[in-house]
């Protein structure tokens, strides 16, 4: 252990970016404690990732087994299909407590030191934690801050948790109103609008920009929209944003002109779910004490290596992860950053490779994608002086996904003309979020569809709408 300090590694914060920080740093011999003042596990485990896809689990249920033309279509016939909200609702309880107890489990197994308390700098190297037992000062060589993020509600949108609430309530699922509207079309709004809609809701989608799904590729997010939305009992609003939100029976919701902020109309509603995104939980974290400032988006500077920066300059043995730092505000993409900052730590440099991680929309089909958009492709390639191409591989035309009737989808790829080099691929379809990580791996490395083509996939399996995409890069 470093002479001087009560750890190596002192980490604030316990969710999934901390904790994989925290399994890391022990496999590199760090005595290694990490500090929380709420829930074990943080966002993902506890109001994100883990209890939405138990909703979606159980929602998609509901929707396959009420899908009477598709069984039909399969030779299967049942009869109604009746549902237990509150059981739905534990089964999601149920599933993060066992997540969060084996997380928990993980880092006492190890030896990590659990503090529980509100952990922020108190100068360099040194932490202040206060808990139900008082104050108590800290030291380590280094420190990494993980504080996750929470979410963003507008202006003028007024949140009592009960009928007006953001996904951290969403998750619960305490009440299934008739006619739920969802601000924002992201993937947040798109799950919570396949779990509404599966179990009977109407729903209204207000969407401020003049597309959905804007931060999808345009090809994807017009097949999602003919799959996801249009067939459903789904109203969206589009170029539209809820200048005011007021809780109550029913909540009243005012509507703009995203553009010109003319007035547009006023709609009453059973409840309001504000999928407006997330912002950085990186208040009362003693960053002043140690000279740093947060961006104007109040996200902690850091460079490729996860330092933390002030003016511009590493501040020596402080290290910023997760959602707090902006980079990319995923999970996964959290626990890798953690890994890079304690390997940057014991001396082995090491950076992200953003372009590689996945991410996805778990939907019913589901969305993925990797790298690059399209237009974002486009746009490097003219900085850069090479022109993109791209091709496209059918679930219509799939063996496997004809077998299980569910035909809908797409996988795109982009690449570049002169090397071939894969920038991005996007994928709608049956397991869409499996399905991206050969791709994944691919972007990781730099792969060219020239090599890509000529990879084998075991017939019939749905991977093989990629190796269609492949194959037609070069034909």
């Amino acid at each position: 252990m470093s002479q001087g300090f009560d750890y190596d590694l002192v980490i604030i914060g316990a969710g999934v970016g901390g904790h994989g920080a925290a399994l890391h740093a022990v496999s590199c011999g760090l005595k290694t404690a990490i500090i929380e003042a709420a829930d074990m596990g943080g966002t993902c485990v506890n109001r994100g990732c883990i209890p939405s896809k138990a909703l979606l689990a159980a929602s998609g249920r509901v929707r396959e087994l009420r899908n009477t033309h598709h069984l039909k279509s399969l030779g299967i016939q049942i009869g109604s299909v009746e549902f237990d909200r509150q059981a739905i609702a534990n089964h999601a309880t149920n599933l993060v407590a066992k997540i969060q107890g084996d997380l928990t489990n993980s880092l006492k197994r190890l030896g990590v030191d659990i503090i529980r308390g509100w952990g922020k700098l108190a100068g360099t190297q040194k932490i202040t934690v206060t808990g139900d037992g008082g104050e108590k000062t800290i030291t380590a060589k280094d420190i990494i801050l993980s504080p996750g993020s929470v979410p963003f509600v507008p202006p003028g949108i007024e949140v009592d948790g009960k009928t007006v609430f953001t996904s951290d309530q969403g998750v619960k699922l305490e009440s299934l109103p008739n006619w739920v509207a969802i601000i924002g079309s992201g993937y947040i709004g798109l799950e919570f609008s396949d779990i509404y809609s599966a179990l009977g809701a109407e729903i209204t989608m207000i969407e401020a920009l003049d597309q959905l799904m804007p931060g999808f590729d345009r090809d994807i997010a017009k097949l999602a929209e003919r799959v996801l939305i249009t067939p459903r009992d789904i109203e969206t609003k589009v170029g539209i944003y809820a200048k005011r939100v007021i809780p109550g029976s029913p909540v009243v919701i005012e509507l703009a002109d995203f553009k010109t902020k003319e007035d547009l109309d006023v709609i009453e509603v059973d409840a309001c779910l504000v999928a407006t995104g997330r912002i950085p939980a990186t208040k009362n974290l003693g960053l002043e004490s140690v000279g740093v400032e947060l961006d104007r988006r109040n996200f902690i500077p850091v460079n490729d290596s996860m330092a933390v920066l002030s003016a511009g300059e590493v501040v020596p043995h402080l290290w910023a992860i997760g959602d707090a730092n902006g980079k990319m505000m995923l999970a996964h993409a959290a626990s890798a950053q953690g890994i890079v900052a304690v390997e940057n730590i014991v001396g082995r440099p090491r950076e992200v490779d953003y372009r590689s991680i996945p991410a996805a929309a778990f939907t019913h089909p589901e969305v993925s994608y990797v790298g690059l958009t399209e237009t974002a492709a486009k746009e490097l390639g003219q900085a850069e002086g090479f022109e993109i191409a791209n091709s496209k591989g059918y679930f219509k035309g799939n063996s496997k996904a004809l077998a299980e009737n569910e035909a809908d989808g797409m996988a795109k790829v982009i690449y570049r003309k002169d090397t071939g080099e894969v920038l991005g691929v996007h994928i709608f379809g049956l397991h869409a979020s499996d399905l991206i990580h050969e791709a994944s791996a691919a972007v990781a490395n730099r792969q060219s569809v020239h090599t890509l083509a000529h990879l084998v996939h075991a017939h019939p399996t749905l991977s093989e709408v990629l190796d269609e995409a492949y194959k037609r890069a070069i034909a």
